[in-house]
């Protein structure tokens, strides 16, 4: 803020614009990011409630779903922030904040990630092999998720790999624009175990429920969807960080290199209306939650997921 003399009242100091970048573009990915976190936040809140409050929908497969908006949640909290930060035009929180903001939008992204291949993982079990999953299992495969997703977030913090600001500079991530060894070194990794992996989990595993449904005639989902929805969220940043492995990411323009930021953070929006909404007993469970009417009982192990 800044103090006029002649007339007596504080004016607003006027940030300068991150390179590349118009009024309009920072006040539109703003408002994009905006409306991501909060349909974001909405629709997983909604779910994690009706979990909590309606006692019929926990169960151990439907434990993997919180898990999945939980993660979802700090995803859509991540892009609130950068939302914020994008209509001040500039970041308030210094470095400190930036490594923190880093740290919670990777954590969340990767736990968020690995989640959609355990629920494939639980959904193949229960329509091809009729394992019904146990509580135990389930807490532990959440568990390993998180801890997983935390490894591999903490390390930018200690060394390997770096967090750094967004083309916009309102938001931290992953620093890819170096493209050096270091860099290298944790991508490469870090990409496998968190991108390839659940990948091919959600792939065979739908694959083979697809197999099971098309052998019985009767469809209970879309076993296409989940896989390609998390591709279409997650596979253009994987495939920028990717590019910045081999060529300078700074020769594509700053626009262009937050467009992939900005997708991926749709991601617990449409998570929640494939894993929640399109739930069949967690749909049931929402509506209860909403309304006070009282589901229809289930045996939601046997049931859509």
């Amino acid at each position: 803020m800044t103090y006029n003399k002649e007339n007596g009242f504080k004016m607003v100091t006027s940030y300068p614009l991150p390179e590349g970048f118009t009024d309009m573009d920072v006040f539109g990915l703003g408002t994009a990011l905006l409306v991501e976190g909060l349909l974001g936040f909405l629709l997983n809140g909604l779910a994690i409630l009706s979990y909590f409050k309606v006692k019929e929908m926990r169960t151990p497969s439907n434990f993997l779903v919180l898990s999945l908006a939980a993660a979802d949640i700090g995803v859509s909290m991540n892009a609130f922030v950068a939302a914020f930060s994008s209509f001040l035009r500039y970041w308030p929180y210094g470095s400190e904040g930036c490594q923190t903001h880093g740290f919670q939008g990777f954590v969340t992204a990767l736990a968020s990630i690995s989640s959609c291949a355990a629920i494939a993982w639980d959904r193949y079990h229960k329509y091809c092999t009729r394992t019904k999953l146990q509580w135990s299992t389930a807490i532990t495969v959440a568990i390993v998720v998180w801890g997983f997703s935390g490894f591999w977030s903490a390390m930018p913090l200690l060394g390997w790999g770096e967090y750094d600001y967004e083309p916009l500079r309102t938001c931290c991530t992953l620093d890819y624009t170096k493209g050096d060894r270091n860099f290298i070194s944790y991508l490469l990794p870090m990409a496998f175990f968190n991108f390839v992996i659940p990948v091919f989990i959600m792939y065979t595993s739908y694959q083979s429920v697809a197999q099971k449904f098309k052998k019985t005639g009767q469809t209970k989902f879309s076993t296409g969807l989940p896989l390609k929805s998390l591709v279409i969220c997650w596979g253009p940043y994987s495939l920028l960080c990717l590019y910045a492995a081999v060529e300078d990411a700074t020769l594509i323009s700053p626009k262009l290199r937050m467009i992939p930021a900005v997708l991926a953070k749709t991601s617990p929006a449409i998570n929640a209306l494939i894993y929640s909404l399109g739930n069949e007993s967690y749909r049931g469970g929402i509506w209860q939650f909403l309304t006070g009417q009282k589901m229809e009982p289930v045996q939601t192990d046997n049931k859509t997921k």
